[in-house]
């Protein structure tokens, strides 16, 4: 790592030698339940890894019996109360704190695979989402459930549904609150895979694309974090830019040097 990471009580992280970093929730007393702690861990720890060496793949987990039940209520003093920061002020780029810790798994130049079991409402639904693939147990119970306490979603979720999520099912999921299993959730698309163990399944993904050009992987991400949002035109143009800088590159001419080889590929991070 070129800086130490941040420590906390409230998540933790470690990097394997396949480059595979794994974040956990680490509250589970508390389900991974949501406190302004927690927020400022996940944001810290989520800058700290632009900068961890070899990191090519992130998990993101909770600890214990569930990924997140969302916003711990007993915190709502510390975000409303009158020392608390307007919520209009971007702190963190174009977000606010609450915002950037989903918004900023879309900001980390790797894919991010989160791994639900156990309850993921509200704020920890939206938190998930910011992951690039969402691994889901069958049985896991999830909801948008913000309206249930006078509130709407507001940690990045409408940012990160409306190029998954068909308009008509969230306002009913939004405006209902009601829960839905890991299995509805890949069919309404806040899910990508149905699995019983999903941390095995992400750990699986990830190693698989660990084991793909860097240099790709992020230059796929980047345009996939900006296509929706541009013209045809301007696509097309991107995948022509990104193409020619990575042809001819070292790790593109490893890539089909192993492959014609039949090896195992020795990239360089970029």
């Amino acid at each position: 790592m070129k800086r130490e990471f941040p420590a906390s009580e409230r998540v933790a992280f470690e990097l394997g030698e396949d480059g595979v970093g794994v974040l956990r929730l680490t509250r589970p007393d508390k389900l991974n339940a949501l406190d302004l702690a927690m927020f400022g861990a996940l944001v810290d720890a989520g800058s700290a890894l632009h900068d961890v060496a070899g990191l090519r793949c992130l998990v993101l987990a909770g600890e214990g019996r569930a990924f997140s039940a969302g916003l711990d209520l007993a915190a709502m003093n510390a975000i409303i109360g009158p020392d608390a920061r307007p919520l209009t002020e971007r702190t963190h780029g174009n977000a606010n704190l609450f915002q950037q810790s989903a918004m900023q798994w879309r900001k980390l130049p790797v894919p991010v695979i989160a791994a639900i079991h156990g309850v993921c409402l509200g704020g920890g639904l939206q938190i998930a989402s910011g992951a690039d693939i969402r691994v889901v147990a069958p049985d896991a119970r999830l909801s948008i459930m913000e309206v249930r306490w006078g509130l709407i979603p507001d940690v990045g979720g409408y940012a990160n549904w409306r190029a998954t999520v068909r308009d008509d099912v969230l306002r009913e999921l939004t405006y209902t609150n009601r829960e839905f299993s890991g299995e509805e959730a890949v069919a309404l698309g806040l899910a990508t895979i149905v699995d019983a163990d999903p941390l095995a399944r992400a750990l699986e993904i990830a190693r698989e694309i660990a084991g793909r050009s860097p240099s790709a992987i992020r230059a796929a991400k980047a345009l996939f974090n900006r296509y929706r949002d541009m013209s045809i035109d301007d696509v097309l143009m991107e995948e022509s830019v990104l193409q020619q800088q990575l042809l001819g590159g070292r790790n593109q001419a490893e890539a089909v040097r192993s492959q014609m080889e039949k090896r195992k590929a020795d990239f360089t991070d970029p």
